[in-house]
């Protein structure tokens, strides 16, 4: 009778691969962001903890780490122990720009962080204001080579900043960056005409474009976001078509994770990324889901990497 029930359960215990991990988790685990509560990467972790949570059967708690473009988060990772129990929300900066954008980091982001899943893309678009006669990427580009433009970004190295850049050295223009700290004061200066342009997330930019303040001319990835399907890419302009700025967030952990750990975090976080509830809250910060499986996350890291690291040292940019 006994052996009957202990095999009627099994599938059931199966069909939970997570839970089913022996000894993990043991305790809740952190979650840790390096940038302030509110802002898009910390919203997208607290969207993502209590799914997880969910599947892992422990709290996922996440703890605000901020500094330094993220790299004091990143180090406090990296010196946790591989056991799972700490993981970072790792950002297209801490992963890919920082090495180069700092030059003396004491780890090294691709080997003492290990990959559990890509997250997802938030939608950044080049925006002006509504007085400037700009309709297109390509008008813009052609008022910029007759005198040169300026661009605001939210900190120097971030992805708005070498999103210009990036359109400096395709374009041969000479726009002159101008750094923010934070969105809320860069919008306003854009919409005030302060400045000609931005490079900034969609999610601030986008109810200002509503309401007949500023004007969205593209999005800064190679192609175009279903979030915002009317807006074409800046790559569908002549001469621009290699254009690609991404800003992207992946889930990172201390390396040498025990395997079965590595698996637990990763099926946690990829099905909260699949979640309904869960897309449809991205998508209202404009936030788009690309989980992954870890080695797809390291390439892309890798790659990432490499095709910053140049347009950085190019831009002269330095921490602020």
């Amino acid at each position: 009778m006994l052996r009957r029930t202990l095999l009627a359960a099994m599938p059931a215990l199966m069909a939970t691969p997570a839970l089913a991990q022996p000894g993990f988790p043991s305790r809740p685990i952190r979650f840790v962001v390096g940038f302030p509560p509110g802002g898009t990467t910390d919203l997208a972790a607290r969207l993502m903890a209590p799914k997880m949570q969910a599947v892992l059967g422990q709290p996922v708690v996440v703890e605000n780490r901020t500094g330094a473009h993220g790299n004091i988060a990143s180090e406090f990772v990296v010196r946790s122990a591989p056991d799972g129990h700490t993981i970072l929300m790792g950002t297209i900066g801490g992963l890919a720009i920082n090495q180069t954008l700092y030059g003396n980091l004491t780890f090294d982001p691709q080997s003492d962080l290990q990959p559990i899943t890509r997250v997802g893309m938030i939608v950044n678009v080049l925006a002006v204001p509504a007085d400037r006669p700009w309709r297109s990427v390509a008008a813009y580009v052609t008022a910029a080579r007759q005198e040169a433009l300026t661009f605001g970004s939210s900190g120097a190295g971030g992805a708005g900043h070498l999103a210009g850049e990036q359109l400096n050295l395709m374009a041969g223009l000479r726009n002159i960056h101008v750094p923010y700290r934070g969105g809320a004061p860069l919008i306003t200066d854009l919409i005030t005409g302060k400045i000609d342009s931005a490079f900034t997330p969609s999610s601030g930019a986008g109810p200002q474009a509503e309401a007949g303040r500023l004007r969205m001319l593209a999005v800064t990835g190679k192609a175009r976001s279903p979030l915002l399907p009317n807006l074409p890419s800046m790559a569908e302009t002549p001469g621009l078509e290699a254009f690609d700025m991404v800003d992207w967030s992946a889930v990172m952990a201390p390396r040498n994770l025990p395997a079965n750990v590595a698996q637990a975090l990763h099926h946690a976080a990829t099905t909260a990324l699949r979640d309904p509830e869960l897309l449809a809250a991205f998508a209202l910060r404009q936030i788009e889901a690309t989980p992954s499986s870890p080695e797809e996350c390291a390439a892309f890291i890798r790659s990432e990497t490499a095709k910053w690291m140049p347009i950085v040292r190019a831009s002269g940019a330095r921490p602020d």
